[in-house]
């Protein structure tokens, strides 16, 4: 339920409307979601001007000539690492709304943080056994 509220100002009245949202709404904000996108994306390419030629293939290093071969191997311990970051990154995210309403859980909201805190150290330290957590 959605809860519309006016206020007029100088006064303490407050008009109170509950606006059922059913699934219609859901479908009709998805398909006006999906619409709003694709038009965006179809306008963008009927009106951009386009122009095809070998040099936009090439590989662009702030004007400086490229030495040797531009594909090379990069270490996928970085990309890991950030990885490892952006899980306990999220975390945080899903922790903030759990705090607002521990009181009113109670026991249960307790218990349940734990098994989520439990198995994100168990990705930790499998991260850690996998030495994804080293920088070199």
């Amino acid at each position: 339920m959605i809860y519309i509220i006016f206020h007029r100002f100088g006064t303490k009245y407050f008009y109170t409307r509950k606006i059922a949202m059913g699934s219609v709404a859901l479908i009709l904000l998805l398909i006006c979601g999906i619409a709003f996108a694709a038009g965006g994306i179809l306008l963008s390419k009927a009106l951009a001007k386009t122009s095809f030629n070998s040099q936009k293939g090439e590989t662009y290093e702030c004007g400086i000539p490229t030495s040797g071969t531009s594909f090379i191997q990069f270490n996928v311990g970085y990309y890991l690492f950030a990885l490892v970051f952006l899980i306990f990154d999220v975390e945080l995210v899903f922790m903030y709304p759990w705090a607002v309403v521990v009181k009113e859980v109670g026991m249960l909201a307790f218990f349940e943080i734990l098994i989520f805190m439990f198995i994100l150290f168990m990705g930790l330290l499998y991260a850690w056994k996998k030495g994804a957590l080293k920088w070199v």
